[in-house]
């Protein structure tokens, strides 16, 4: 015994560490996410509800907050900004959403029948708008887009001195930013090359699951490239088009970043450019209405279930009859 105390004090002895109970294991592993999913993520949702159905002067403190039941909601409802803000919402989800599906989608296409080295040159090329800072895209933009000196002016007046296609284009710079008209397509452009590589990697990656073998096939039977594309290729993309397209409906009903630099945080001319989720923000911190920003949110979540639902309704997979 003694000289087995006497080992135990040895430089090079190592005494055991306490070992876990598979019992509690998990719950210690899996401690840290739920405590920060419950401070960060829970709570705030369960108070954004509360505060639906309160009136509160956060300057005030939490003694200020009293129920007034469902008068949120009802100003909410006969809010002509708000439903503004839900337009100017669908139209940015619809005019930047779809055709990052039908450019991504060809595109991907194309990407799978090139060498493996250039398919994945190409991927992370069209893959980095989507992991850069929204912040300084939104920045880009802006520039490009500025009245006079902006490289997309610039452009324009450089092709407008082309006599073959010089009286097709403005002759004057346009104030991008400046005008309703032109603000929202601004927007919905900035979204569309953020989000079209993300997509182009998600349709790419279905792909390359299709078996090789349902494409030989079909050739075999005598379908045409546009026969496999058609009754083989969208087959097996319907699955990760009902992921994208969801993605891409959850994401432009709550456009923010976006629309919030081009804009400046103010919805810009006419409020062309304020989508639902800056009119939120501009009615909690601007306005100083937190429950009425929090009514607003919800009744958007509603929107988004709604159009979500409707989403997997149009493109979920159909099992056939037997």
């Amino acid at each position: 015994m003694a000289s087995l105390a006497g080992r135990e004090n040895l430089p090079g002895c190592r005494r055991r560490l306490p070992r876990l109970s598979p019992a509690v294991a998990p719950y210690l592993l899996l401690g840290p996410f739920v405590l920060l999913f419950l401070v960060f993520g829970l709570f705030p949702l369960g108070f954004s509800l509360v505060l639906a159905f309160q009136s509160w002067q956060p300057a005030a403190g939490l003694a200020s907050m009293h129920f007034v039941g469902l008068r949120n909601f009802a100003f909410a409802l006969r809010d002509p900004w708000f439903w503004k803000s839900l337009r100017n919402t669908l139209w940015l989800a619809v005019v930047a959403g779809v055709p990052q599906h039908l450019v991504a989608i060809p595109l991907a296409v194309f990407l799978q029948s090139t060498s493996r080295r250039l398919r994945d040159l190409f991927s992370a090329a069209y893959f980095v708008p989507y992991v850069t800072s929204t912040v300084a895209i939104s920045i880009l933009f802006s520039s490009l887009f500025a009245a006079h000196h902006g490289l997309i002016d610039q452009a324009l007046a450089a092709l407008a001195r082309l006599p073959a296609i010089g009286h097709l284009l403005p002759s004057h710079p346009v104030d991008w930013l400046g005008r309703p008209a032109t603000l929202k397509p601004a927007i919905a452009l900035l979204v569309f090359w953020r989000y079209l590589g993300f997509n182009t990697v998600l349709y790419l990656a279905a792909l390359q699951a299709i078996p090789a073998e349902l494409h030989e096939a079909a050739a075999l039977d005598g379908a045409g490239r546009w026969q496999r594309f058609r009754h083989v290729t969208l087959p097996g993309l319907r699955p990760m088009m009902l992921f994208a397209v969801t993605l891409s409906v959850i994401g432009g009903l709550q456009l923010f970043d976006e629309a919030f630099i081009l804009t400046g945080g103010h919805g810009g001319p006419d409020q062309a450019g304020m989508t639902a989720a800056l009119y939120f923000y501009r009615e909690a911190f601007d306005f100083d209405d937190f429950g009425g920003a929090s009514a607003m949110s919800w009744l958007l979540f509603v929107v988004v279930a709604l159009a979500t639902w409707l989403t997997g309704l149009a493109l979920r997979t159909r099992e056939p009859a037997a």
